[in-house]
C-alpha cells in the first residue's frame, strides 16, 4: 500500500495568542511540530477575516518551519505567487473558490510552492478526480471553514477513507490533511483512515502545555498509522 509514512502535527495559528506569536510557534516546535498551518480568510469564500500576506512574511521570518498555507479566499490564483513570494512552502487552495482548479494548481508548483486542494464538508470527493495528480496533499475539512473551535463533522471520515483507498489504487503519493475539530479524542480513528497530516488549533494552543499536546497527537497518530494493515 502506498502511503506516506510520516505523521506531521500542523498547529494552526488561527487559535494561537497574536501577541505573544513568536514565543507560541516555538512552543510546538518544542513539541516536534513540523509544519505551521496558517487560514487566510477573505470574508467572501467564509465568513470572517483573518491574515494575509504581510504576515505571512512575517511569520517566514520568525521561523523556518514549513507553512502550510490554506487559502479560503476567491480567486486564490490572483495571490498565489505572492503567497509563496511571502514565504509559503505550501499553498492549499478550494475546489469550490475557482473556476480553473488545473490551472491554479499548476501555477503553485511553477512557483515552486508543493499544492494542495481542499474540500468543504459537502462537496464530495470525487469532484478531485481529475486534479489526484496534481497534487501534493488533499485537506478533507471536517467543519465548515471560517472559525476555530468548532466541532468535528463525522461525515469527513467516510471522505479520507475514499482518498486513501484511491492513493492506494492508483500508487498515489498525495498527503492526506485533516482540518476541523481534530484532537486527541480522534487523532487514532483519523490515522487508522488514512490522514497523514493533521491540522489542529484549539487542542493544541489552548492546552495548558502546547509542546506536550503536539507530542501526544503525533504519538497517538503514528501508533494508530503503524497498526493500520
Amino acid at each position: 500500500m502506498t502511503r506516506y509514512a510520516r505523521i506531521e502535527i500542523a498547529p494552526s495559528i488561527l487559535a494561537a495568542d497574536f501577541s505573544n506569536l513568536g514565543a507560541e510557534i516555538r512552543k510546538v516546535e518544542k513539541g516536534g511540530a513540523e509544519v505551521l498551518h496558517v487560514d487566510v480568510m477573505d470574508g467572501r469564500f467564509v465568513p470572517n477575516i483573518s491574515i494575509g500576506i504581510p504576515v505571512v512574511a512575517c511569520l517566514r521570518k520568525a521561523t523556518r518551519t514549513p507553512l502550510d498555507t490554506h487559502l479560503m479566499i476567491v480567486e486564490p490564483e490572483k495571490f498565489i505567487a505572492e503567497f509563496i513570494k511571502a514565504g509559503s512552502n505550501r499553498v492549499l487552495i478550494h475546489q469550490e473558490a475557482t473556476a480553473h482548479l488545473d490551472r491554479a494548481l499548476t501555477m503553485i508548483r511553477e512557483h515552486g510552492a508543493e499544492a494542495g486542494v481542499v474540500i468543504n464538508p459537502a462537496t464530495p470527493v470525487a469532484t478531485l478526480s481529475e486534479v489526484l495528480d496534481k497534487v501534493d496533499t488533499v485537506l478533507v475539512m471536517s467543519v465548515n471553514p471560517g472559525f476555530g473551535g468548532q466541532k468535528f463533522i463525522p461525515g469527513a471520515l467516510e471522505k479520507i477513507r475514499q482518498l486513501d483507498q484511491w492513493r492506494s489504487r492508483y500508487n498515489g503519493s498525495f498527503r492526506i490533511e485533516v482540518d476541523g475539530g481534530v484532537d486527541l479524542g480522534n487523532a487514532v480513528s483519523l490515522a487508522q483512515a488514512g490522514v497523514n497530516t493533521f491540522v489542529a488549533g484549539t487542542s493544541i494552543f489552548g492546552a495548558t502545555d502546547p509542546a506536550a499536546a503536539t507530542r501526544q497527537m503525533r504519538k497517538l497518530a503514528s501508533e494508530a498509522l503503524s497498526t493500520k494493515v
